[in-house]
């Protein structure tokens, strides 16, 4: 399958998920803040929930579509004695403050699978006396990476709790077969700025949205525009948005539902003014220019009128609320076919307003099990069951990293 994305709603076609594991039973609580989880999460109800969600997304799929299960993917990886070799001198060297250079000896003698439950989990037998924090927020993949056109921009982390996951898929994408192609078109950020997935979003072909929030610095943002700019892309419009962690990235205040229409929260999009920069090439630099709102910069590149749909509906209490709990973070299986927590509920009665048909995860997958294509041209809204998985502070969007979609 040819790995590329050229748009936030197209058909899905190929995605790498991680469902939480016993990483996420190992967060001490007085620990969860420098791990950056707000709460911690009850590993079995978390993965009977995420396993719900891909069974959603299996559901809407094409017959030939692929879910990636990305520890599977590490482990496949560190088969190859290079790979291992490569990751453990950049855990080293990106890592100082853990000395792991002592024990460096102790890891190039691991078997692949206990390399990777030392990395994730913080500890194996196989090393006895040497433990690390686990990194819980795996399950975010989002975050690792994102595939725009057939170019991949590697994440770079602004927090070192996630360092490394960045320098897994930093791996993964160098020696792994399935990024073979994408790896010829890597855009990389340097190890001093930061950019992460799920401050990118795809709007086009030609458009790329990238927001400046609490975890993608200035600089980052525009080593990834030069990049992105270099690979094809027209414009990219940068985003500045609140740099708090209620709106960590761009994705948990604006996501895209359909062809024509968004999910907002209002108090950081469509209520903000002068917040947007227009970034295009001109001769080998970067012309710049404001865009009165994010609503006219859409609608001018894309050429189009958009629809911005209220996070939480009108009420103002309703809109906090939800967006707390990734009511704007919503993931297209196809155009017009979304999935969000069911606990959002305003936020998908305001969904039925504007057409979308409202359907559990039960519902859903009995209707369509057996017919995917009846899917298409139609509008519907999926909930689903996370109660566990949202006191990790991250929707169905943060949960996923496409990798395919349809053009």
């Amino acid at each position: 399958m040819k790995l590329s994305v050229n748009s936030e709603t197209s058909v899905l076609k190929s995605v790498i998920v991680h469902t939480p594991g016993r990483e996420v039973s190992l967060v001490n609580p007085e620990h969860k803040d420098q791990l950056l989880f707000d709460d911690i999460i009850f590993e079995e109800d978390a993965r009977k929930e995420h396993l719900d969600m891909l069974k959603i997304f299996k559901t809407a799929m094409p017959e030939d579509g692929a879910i990636y299960e990305i520890t599977d993917l590490f482990l496949e990886c560190f088969k190859q004695e290079e790979a291992r070799a490569f990751f453990i001198k950049e855990l080293i060297n990106q890592l100082p403050e853990c000395n792991l250079h002592t024990i460096e000896e102790d890891l190039l003698k691991l078997e692949a699978a206990d390399l990777l439950q030392f990395v994730i989990e913080g500890s194996t037998p196989a090393i006895h006396g040497f433990t690390l924090q686990p990194i819980p927020n795996l399950l975010f993949t989002r975050d690792l990476a994102a595939v725009v056109g057939e170019s991949i921009l590697l994440s770079r982390p602004a927090k070192k709790a996630r360092l490394r996951e960045a320098i897994l898929m930093q791996a993964l994408v160098k020696f792994h077969p399935l990024f073979e192609e994408l790896s010829k078109k890597t855009i990389r950020i340097s190890g001093k700025e930061s950019i992460e997935g799920g401050d990118v979003l795809v709007a086009s072909e030609e458009l790329v949205l990238i927001g400046m929030s609490e975890r993608t610095s200035f600089s980052g943002l525009m080593k990834a525009t030069e990049g992105l700019l270099e690979n094809g892309v027209e414009n990219v419009l940068a985003v500045d948005i609140p740099k708090q962690r209620s709106s960590m990235h761009l994705d948990t205040i604006f996501t895209f539902s359909d062809t024509n229409e968004c999910i907002a929260f209002p108090p950081a999009i469509t209520e903000r003014r002068d917040n947007i920069i227009a970034l295009s090439s001109n001769n080998g630099s970067i012309n710049a220019r404001s865009i009165p709102s994010l609503q006219e910069a859409l609608q001018q590149f894309m050429e189009r009128d958009l629809t911005f749909i209220s996070c939480g509906g009108p009420d103002r209490t309703n809109q906090f609320r939800e967006q707390w709990t990734d009511g704007a973070n919503v993931f297209a299986l196809a155009p017009g076919i979304i999935v969000g927590y069911e606990r959002n509920t305003n936020t998908f009665r305001e969904l039925e307003k504007y057409g979308y048909q409202l359907m559990n995860q039960y519902k859903f997958i009995e209707e369509f099990k057996d017919q995917p294509s009846d899917l298409k041209n139609k509008k519907i809204a999926i909930s689903f069951l996370g109660n566990e998985l949202c006191r990790g502070r991250g929707g169905a969007r943060c949960m996923t990293m496409p990798i395919a979609r349809a053009k």
